[in-house]
C-alpha cells in the first residue's frame, strides 16, 4: 500500500525534473544527477528495463526524498567558508517555538506599539481602538489560516510568501504580489529607521538634532529635516552592515527580541504598580489646555520666594514682562493653571469615569490644542499668536481611517515563520501552529494594552504624541516599571533590529523573484557576490528605503507599506479560496482547519482595509500590481507551475463552452472562426507562413483560430514528429493566437476530412476553412493534389462551412508591411450570405490594410438595369454601414472566341489523353512524369519510339499540344505551358509494348483517333467562355488592386470534370497578384438590422 501511494508523485516529480521545469518543482534541489548505471544492476526488474531509462525505481526515489534539504531565505548560503562543514554536519533543525513562534513575535511587535499605540488609544478612544486592532488582527489571523493551508500543501522552499503565491496563483500574480511584498518589506525598513531616529532625537538625546526650530511652528519642519539627514546616514550604515556580515544580523536577532519582550513585561509590571502606587507624572493645564513642560519648570503663574511673590517662567511665556502688572495673553489672564496626575492608575476610573473617560474618541484638526474634556475653561478673545505659546498641539488631522493606516503595520510580520521553512524540522506542522500562536499572543498583547492604557493614563497624555506634557518622556515609558528608560532603550534596539532584518530579507526576496526569470527587467538583481549575497538587490532596496526616509514622517510612511502588505495578504487568501473551490486534485493540505469562506472573508477584509486606510494609495498600489501583472503576461517567460489560476481558467472555459449554444450563432454575432489548413515540409516547418500572417490580419486577435495540418503515416510511427510540428508552430512568430492541431492519417485526403469534421469543441467550432491554392496542381508528383483540393471544397460545402482560398499566397503582405494606398476589390457575382462584404471590413481593421479603400463590383447581364442596380447596391451598403465605392460592370453576350474554343479543346484532349494512358495504379510503373524536360529530350525519346502507328499518333498529339500552347496568349502560356503534356515521356520496353499492343488493339486505335477527332463538350466551352470573359473584365478593372475577392464557383456535380474545374479557376484568376476566392456557407453572415 505504501508503494502505491507514492508511485504517482514519483512520476510527477521526475517528469518535472526531466522536462527542465524550474528547479523548485523538483524535490531534488540539492542532489546531483542519478547514476544511471546503478539503476538496474540486478535482473529482478528486467521486465521494467524500458521504463527505467526515464523513470526511477521507487526505492531510489524514496531515498532522494528522504535526503531532501533546502536552503532558507536567511543566511545559510552566505557563509561560504562553512559550506564544506555543512555538507558533512547535518544542519540543526528548528522546532515550532524557535523557528516560527519567536521570529513571528519579533516581526509583529515593534515600533508602532511603543511610539503610536498610546496616541491611537487617546485619539480614537478605547472602543474604536479596540475595533481598529480587532479588524487588523482578524485580517492577519484569517490570512494565517489561508497561509497555513498553502504552506502545508507540499514542501515550501525558501522564498516564503512569494513562493506560495506564485506557485498557487501563477507567475503573473506571483510576480505582481511578490514585488508588492518586496516593496512593503522595503518601506517597512524605512519606517523602522524613522522610528529609531524618532526615539533617538525625541527621547534619548534631543540635543543631537542638527536643525533647530527657532521660530514658531518651525519645530516640525526641523524635525523632518533631522529625520532625513540621520535616516540617510543610518541607511548607509545598515546597508554596509548587511553587506559585510549578514550572519551577525541573524545572531543579534535574539538580542533584539529579548529587548521587545522585556519592554512588554515592563509595561505590564508598571500597570500592576499603578494599582498600588501610581507614579508621579504631573501634567500642567491652563484652563482645559495642556501645556508643554519643555519651556518651563514650575506649573504656576506665581511663586512665593522669601515672602515675595514672583512671576514664573510660565508667566513670561504668556506676558510681555515679568511684572505682575504686565500685559498678558487674554486666555492666560482668565484661566487658572492646574496640575493633575498624568498616570492616575488603573483604579482611578479614567476609563469609565463620569466626568471624563477614555472610552470615546477625540478627533481633531491639524494644529489644534490638546484639551482636557470637562475641565472648566473661559475662552478669551481669539488668540492671535497661539502658535508661539507652550501648548501641546496635534501635528496631523486625525480621523478613524488615518489611524487604521498608521496602526496596520504593527500586525504585519506573520510571514516570518514561513520564510524560514527550510530550517524547520517539520515545516508542515510548525508553520500553522507557530504562526497562529504568535498572532494570538500579539493580538492579546495589543488588545490588553489598549484597555490598560485607557484605564491607567490620563486622556490628554495619551493624545500627546511626543510626551511633551510629561517632560518629553515616551508616554508608554511613563507607565513602565522600574524606569521609563527600559522602554526607551528596548524600543530603540528593537526598531534598529527590525530595520536591519528588513534590509536583510527584502533583497533576498527580490533575488528569488529575479532568479525565477518571470520579470525580465529585474533579472540583473538575481546576481550577487560569489557566495550568493544579493549585492545589486541590496543597492536597490537601500535606494527605495531612501524614498521612505525622504518622506520623513512615520505617519505618512505607515499607510504606504500597509497597502503593499494588505495586497499581499489579499492574494494569499485568494490563492487558498481558489484552490479550495476548484478542488484541484493536488490540493491536499495537512492543515485541515481552513474553509473557503474564511479565505474569502479574509480577502474581503484586506480589500476593505486597503480602501479604509487610504483610497488613493490603494488605487496606486493596485495600479502598480496591475501593471506588473500585464507586463509579466506580455513579456514574461512562460512558466507552468500548476497554479490555481490555470485551473480557474479551465473551469471558466468549461463553463463558457457549456453556455455557448452548439447551434449556429445569430447573424449579428457571426465572425469567421477559422480552420487554417497548412502544409508542412519535411522538417515540419510551414510551407506558406504568409497564410498565418493573413489569418492574424483577418482576425485581429478575435474569435477562434485553429491551425490544422496533416502528416501522412500512422500515429505510432509519427507521434514524435507530431509533437515537434506542434512545438515548432510558426503561430508565435506570426503572432497568431489560436490552437494547433496535427492529424496523422494514412492518406492526406482522409486527414483533411478528419480535421474539417472534428476540429474544435462544442460551440467553439470553426465555421470557415482557409487554405492556399495548390500552385503546382499540374506538375506535382502527387497527381491527386487537385483531387484533394476539389474534395475539400465539396466537404466544406457539405459541412455548411465557408471556404477561403488564397491564391499566390506568398505575395500576400506580412504583419510588418503597411499599404499606404490601393484598393481591396470585391467582385460580387452571386450572393452567398454576405461573406464578400464582411471580409474587407475585417481586413481593414488591421494596420496592414487600414489605408486601402474598398471597391465593390457587380456584373450586369443584358436584361439588367445597371443604373438601378448601382443605386440599390449603394443603398444596401449604406444600410450595412460600410464605406465602399460601387461599380456595375456590364458584360454582354457575344460569340465564343476561337481562343476559348481551342483552350477548351486543349483542356479536354489533355484530360482524355491522361485517361487513355491509364494513369492508374496498375500502370503507374510504366509512365513517369518528368519535372523538367527540354523539347530536345522529348524529341529524342519520341524518335526512339517511332516503331508503329500508335507511337506516331501519340507524338502527333504531343506536338499538337505544344503548338497550341505556343499560339495561345502569353499570360496563359506562363501559367499553363509549364504543365502541358509535353512533360509526358514514354518509357515502354519492347516486350511490354508488344504485350500492350495485343492486349486491346482496337480500343487503343479508336481511343487515340477519338482524341484527334473529338469536339469539346458544349457545357465546358460555356464555362471556359465565362472564365475567360470574366477574367478579362476583372483584369481591366482590378489588375493593380492590392487584393481581389471573388466568388468561387462550385465544383461540378459530376466528378469526371474535376480537373476541368481546376482549369476554369486557373483561367478565372489569371494575371492577378493577390486573389481570395470566397465560397460562403449559404447562411447570412451580415445584417442591416441593429
Amino acid at each position: 500500500h505504501q508503494k502505491t501511494t507514492i508511485k504517482n508523485p514519483s512520476y510527477f516529480f521526475l517528469k518535472s525534473y526531466r522536462d527542465g521545469i524550474s528547479r523548485e518543482s523538483s524535490p531534488f534541489i540539492n542532489s546531483a544527477e542519478m547514476d544511471r548505471g546503478n539503476m538496474y544492476e540486478g535482473k529482478n526488474m528486467a521486465l521494467f528495463e524500458e521504463e527505467m531509462d526515464s523513470n526511477p525505481m521507487v526505492s531510489s526515489l524514496l531515498n532522494k526524498l528522504a535526503n531532501y534539504t533546502n536552503v532558507t531565505q536567511g543566511v545559510v548560503e552566505h557563509e561560504a567558508d562553512e559550506d564544506s562543514k555543512r555538507k558533512e554536519v547535518k544542519v540543526p533543525r528548528m522546532g515550532t517555538f524557535i523557528g516560527v513562534y519567536l521570529p513571528c513575535l519579533q516581526n509583529i511587535l515593534g515600533v508602532i506599539l511603543f511610539l503610536r499605540l498610546t496616541w491611537i488609544v487617546g485619539t480614537a478612544g478605547v472602543l474604536e481602538s479596540f475595533i481598529i486592532v480587532f479588524m487588523c488582527c482578524a485580517c492577519t489571523m484569517l490570512t494565517a489560516i489561508s497561509m497555513s493551508a498553502i504552506a502545508t500543501n507540499g514542501v515550501v522552499p525558501a522564498g516564503g510568501s512569494y513562493y506560495m503565491i506564485s506557485r498557487s496563483l501563477g507567475p503573473e500574480f506571483g510576480g505582481a504580489v511578490g514585488l508588492c511584498f518586496y516593496l512593503g518589506t522595503t518601506f517597512a525598513g524605512a519606517m523602522y529607521i524613522l522610528g529609531t531616529i524618532e526615539i533617538l532625537l525625541t527621547y534619548i538625546s534631543p540635543s543631537a538634532a542638527i536643525f533647530k526650530g527657532e521660530e514658531a511652528g518651525g519645530e516640525a519642519e526641523a524635525m523632518l529635516n533631522n529625520m532625513r539627514v540621520y535616516g540617510t546616514c543610518i541607511i548607509i550604515l545598515m546597508a554596509i552592515v548587511v553587506f559585510v556580515g549578514v550572519k551577525y544580523v541573524n545572531k543579534l536577532a535574539l538580542v533584539f527580541l529579548a529587548c521587545v519582550i522585556l519592554s512588554i513585561i515592563a509595561i505590564y509590571a508598571g500597570v500592576i504598580k499603578t494599582a498600588i502606587d501610581p507614579p508621579d507624572f504631573p501634567i500642567c493645564l491652563l484652563g482645559n489646555r495642556t501645556l508643554s513642560k519643555r519651556s518651563f519648570d514650575v506649573c504656576a503663574k506665581f511663586t512665593e520666594r522669601n515672602n515675595e511673590t514672583k512671576t514664573t517662567n510660565l508667566w513670561l511665556l504668556f506676558c510681555n514682562s515679568s511684572l505682575p502688572t504686565a500685559m498678558c495673553d487674554d486666555y492666560f489672564s482668565l484661566n487658572n493653571v492646574t496640575e493633575i496626575q498624568g498616570i492616575p492608575g488603573i483604579l482611578s476610573g479614567v476609563l469609565i469615569g463620569k466626568s471624563e473617560n477614555n472610552l470615546w474618541s477625540t478627533y481633531s484638526e491639524k494644529g489644534s490644542i490638546v484639551e482636557k474634556k470637562n475641565q472648566p475653561s473661559i475662552s478669551g478673545s481669539e488668540d492671535i499668536k497661539v502658535g508661539g505659546r507652550p501648548y501641546v498641539f496635534t501635528d496631523i488631522m486625525t480621523y478613524f481611517t488615518v489611524l487604521v493606516g498608521i496602526y496596520f503595520p504593527s500586525v504585519t510580520g506573520i510571514m516570518a515563520g514561513s520564510n524560514r521553512s527550510g530550517d524547520l524540522k517539520d515545516a508542515q506542522k510548525s508553520i500553522p501552529t507557530g504562526t497562529i500562536l504568535a498572532i494570538s499572543t500579539t493580538s492579546f498583547i495589543y488588545l490588553s494594552c489598549i484597555v490598560l492604557f485607557g484605564a491607567c493614563i490620563e486622556g490628554v497624555v495619551l493624545r500627546d504624541k511626543y510626551g511633551e506634557a510629561v517632560n518629553g518622556n515616551l508616554v508608554v515609558g511613563t507607565l513602565a516599571w522600574p524606569s521609563p528608560w527600559v522602554i526607551v532603550i528596548g524600543s530603540f534596539f528593537s526598531t534598529c533590529g527590525a530595520g536591519l532584518q528588513s534590509l536583510t530579507g527584502a533583497p533576498r526576496l527580490l533575488q528569488a523573484i529575479a532568479r525565477d526569470g518571470i520579470v525580465p527587467f529585474i533579472q540583473v538583481f538575481g546576481h550577487g557576490k560569489a557566495n550568493g549575497e544579493p549585492t545589486w538587490a541590496l543597492l536597490l532596496t537601500a535606494a527605495i528605503c531612501e524614498i521612505g526616509i525622504l518622506i520623513a514622517s512615520l505617519d505618512n510612511v505607515a499607510p504606504i507599506l500597509s497597502m503593499f502588505f494588505l495586497m499581499c495578504y489579499m492574494f494569499v487568501n485568494l490563492a487558498c479560496a481558489v484552490q479550495t473551490l476548484l478542488r484541484t486534485p493536488n490540493w491536499r493540505p495537512r492543515f485541515k482547519y481552513y474553509h473557503w469562506t474564511l479565505s474569502f472573508l479574509g480577502m474581503s477584509l484586506c480589500l476593505a482595509l486597503m480602501f479604509i486606510c487610504s483610497w488613493y494609495y490603494a488605487l496606486i498600489a493596485m495600479l502598480i500590481a496591475g501593471c506588473i501583472y500585464k507586463y509579466i503576461e506580455y513579456r514574461g517567460a512562460e512558466k507552468e507551475w500548476g497554479d490555481g489560476i490555470r485551473g480557474l481558467s479551465l473551469n471558466a472555459a468549461r463553463y463558457a463552452l457549456l453556455r455557448v449554444e452548439d447551434g449556429p450563432p445569430h447573424t449579428k454575432n457571426w465572425r469567421p472562426q477559422l480552420l487554417v489548413l497548412l502544409n508542412l515540409d519535411c522538417e515540419q516547418l510551414v510551407k506558406h507562413p504568409r497564410l498565418l500572417s493573413f489569418t492574424s490580419q483577418l482576425k485581429a486577435g478575435k474569435g477562434l483560430t485553429i491551425v490544422g495540418s496533416v502528416l501522412q503515416g500512422t500515429y505510432l510511427d509519427k507521434c514524435v514528429e507530431t509533437q515537434k510540428a506542434e512545438e515548432v508552430s510558426l503561430m508565435a512568430v506570426e503572432k497568431t493566437k489560436g490552437f494547433c492541431q496535427i492529424v496523422v492519417s494514412p492518406s492526406f485526403r482522409d486527414g483533411i476530412s478528419h480535421l474539417i469534421q472534428s476540429a474544435g469543441l462544442g460551440g467553439m467550432k470553426h465555421n470557415t476553412v482557409l487554405m492556399a491554392w495548390p500552385q503546382s496542381w499540374k506538375q506535382t508528383e502527387n497527381h491527386f493534389s487537385w483531387k484533394n483540393f476539389v474534395d475539400t471544397v465539396r466537404e466544406t460545402t457539405a459541412a455548411q462551412q465557408a471556404l477561403l482560398v488564397a491564391k499566390n499566397i506568398d505575395l500576400f503582405p506580412t504583419n510588418q508591411e503597411r499599404f499606404t494606398e490601393g484598393n481591396i476589390d470585391v467582385w460580387w457575382i452571386v450572393h452567398d450570405g454576405g461573406m464578400l462584404m464582411l471580409l474587407p471590413f475585417l481586413l481593414r481593421q488591421h494596420k496592414v490594410w487600414r489605408k486601402c479603400k474598398m471597391r465593390i463590383f457587380t456584373v450586369a447581364q443584358m436584361d439588367d438595369n445597371s443604373i438601378q442596380m448601382k443605386k440599390d447596391l449603394q443603398m444596401f451598403l449604406y444600410h450595412l454601414r460600410l464605406n465602399a465605392e460601387v461599380e456595375v460592370v456590364e458584360m454582354f453576350e457575344n460569340d465564343i472566341s476561337a481562343f476559348t474554343y481551342e483552350k477548351t479543346l486543349m483542356m479536354e484532349q489533355r484530360s482524355q489523353m491522361l485517361k487513355q494512358m491509364h494513369i492508374t495504379d496498375e500502370s503507374r510503373g510504366s509512365v513517369r512524369r518528368k519535372s523538367c524536360s527540354s523539347p530536345q529530350s522529348i524529341g529524342q525519346d519520341v524518335q526512339a519510339l517511332l516503331n508503329n502507328d500508335y507511337e506516331k499518333e501519340e507524338v502527333a498529339q504531343l506536338i499538337h499540344d505544344r503548338n497550341t500552347a505556343s499560339r495561345s496568349a502569353p499570360a496563359v502560356k506562363a501559367t499553363v505551358a509549364a504543365a502541358m503534356p509535353e512533360k509526358v515521356q514514354m518509357t515502354w520496353t519492347k516486350e511490354k509494348f508488344v504485350a500492350e499492343k495485343h492486349k486491346n488493339k482496337d480500343t487503343n486505335v479508336s481511343g487515340f483517333k477519338d482524341i484527334f477527332n473529338m469536339k469539346p463538350n458544349q457545357s465546358n466551352v460555356r464555362r471556359m467562355h465565362t472564365a475567360v470573359k470574366l477574367n478579362g473584365v476583372v483584369l481591366n478593372k482590378s489588375q493593380h488592386a492590392q487584393l481581389v475577392l471573388l466568388n468561387m464557383p462550385g465544383p461540378p456535380k459530376n466528378r469526371k470534370g474535376d480537373e476541368n474545374y481546376m482549369e476554369f479557376l486557373e483561367v478565372l484568376t489569371e494575371g492577378l497578384d493577390r486573389v481570395l476566392l470566397v465560397r460562403g456557407s449559404g447562411r447570412e453572415v451580415i445584417t442591416i438590422y441593429s
